[in-house]
């Protein structure tokens, strides 16, 4: 027989004599079709709790085991984290606000902290600008004295003194050629002192007696000690914050200038002396009856500091304020305390004659209320 075959076109690949021809799956052919899988089984995992077809990959023992166990550590640290949190704002809020009187709060102790160096900054400045005029503890000299009661309780309010910093003398008496300059550098002229400044200065004016505060350097903040002791120097406010003016008293007068002009009650609110009349009050000036005796004052206290009075018989005292614009009177006392006389209180270059009462032999002290550092002694003989 012959191999050939019959003739009518090329050979087409696929036929039913060699593999790959029509009819015959040929191993590409096998390829593209669908690779059957084995119908799968949900995860043998009782403590899932998703559906079935979130778990239809089988997880060996090992790996759900381990899913188990991180699933567990997460939920510790998440348990861990909260309790952290939750200490750490009860430690916070005991620490801040210190409830139930444990402790002070710490925004209090820092505001307080910062009132006490507050005021021992203006101790300073107080001590650089207006000690001359109003005494180095508020006792007035040219200006008036801060340190009275009945003028801080009300009259020498934190309004009133920075204002007055800020206008100066006239804010207060109208007076143009006062001698109180304007300190605030926002003033008109501006003064040397700024608003933190004034603060300081305002601070220590009404700082109140119950505290002490420590004097430091104003140039390097360390406390100052004594040279002898070498104990800290301290000082106290001025302000009592348990006084109150007694029933009736009438109001400090606004102008300083005013404050010795107008004799008022005894004990009201301005703290001058009634005129005579009273057991221990001023005599009236101008007295000429009995011997005479001249106590002098001059740059802010007593030249005559030891002088001899009659004994057994009334007296004159003679007072000679030689200090131009500055009032100052002569209170005179028994050993134990209690006032015997006093005489009023008038602003120099002035002398005025009281007719004073009779003394029994010994030593009695006097002194300048306004000014409470001028003291001397009479001695009646």
């Amino acid at each position: 027989m012959s191999d050939e075959r019959p003739s009518g076109g090329p050979i087409e690949p696929g036929g039913p004599d060699e593999p790959g021809r029509a009819g015959e799956p040929g191993p590409e052919t096998e390829l593209r079709l669908p690779v059957p899988r084995e119908p799968a089984e949900p995860a043998p995992v009782e403590r899932f709790t998703s559906p079935p077809q979130a778990r239809n990959i089988e997880f060996s023992p090992e790996r759900a085991a381990q899913v188990v166990r991180q699933s567990s550590n997460a939920r510790w640290v998440g348990f861990l984290a909260v309790v952290i949190v939750i200490l750490f704002i009860t430690i916070y809020w005991f620490y801040e606000l210190a409830p139930l009187g444990i402790r002070e709060p710490r925004l209090d102790a820092e505001a307080s902290s910062q009132y006490v160096t507050s005021v021992e900054r203006g101790y300073n400045l107080y001590e650089a600008n207006c000690a001359r005029c109003h005494g180095a503890n508020g006792e007035g000299g040219i200006g008036p004295a801060l340190n009275r009661q009945d003028k801080l309780f009300a009259h020498l309010s934190v309004d009133y003194i920075n204002n007055m910093l800020f206008a100066g003398g006239r804010y207060a008496c109208g007076n143009p050629n006062s001698a109180m300059p304007i300190w605030s550098n926002e003033g008109n002229p501006p003064g040397p002192l700024n608003y933190i400044q004034i603060e300081d200065l305002i601070n220590f004016i009404r700082a109140p007696s119950t505290d002490t505060f420590t004097i430091r350097d104003p140039e390097l903040g360390e406390p100052k000690r004594d040279p002898v002791t070498n104990e800290v120097k301290t000082f106290k406010g001025w302000r009592d914050p348990n006084y109150k003016p007694p029933p009736g008293a009438t109001p400090y007068p606004a102008c300083w200038a005013d404050e010795f002009s107008k004799p008022q009650a005894s004990g009201g609110a301005s703290g001058v002396p009634a005129p005579s009349g009273a057991s221990g009050s001023p005599a009236a000036s101008g007295a000429t009856n009995g011997e005479k005796v001249t106590i002098t004052a001059q740059g802010i206290q007593f030249t005559t500091k030891d002088v001899t009075a009659p004994v057994g018989k009334p007296w004159v005292l003679s007072f000679d304020n030689e200090d131009a614009s500055t009032p100052h009177n002569v209170q005179i006392k028994k050993p134990d305390g209690s006032q015997v006389f006093m005489t009023d209180t008038f602003p120099g270059v002035a002398t005025k004659d009281f007719n004073a009462p009779a003394l029994t032999a010994g030593t009695y002290p006097f002194t300048c209320t306004v000014h409470p550092t001028m003291t001397g002694t009479i001695t009646a003989q």
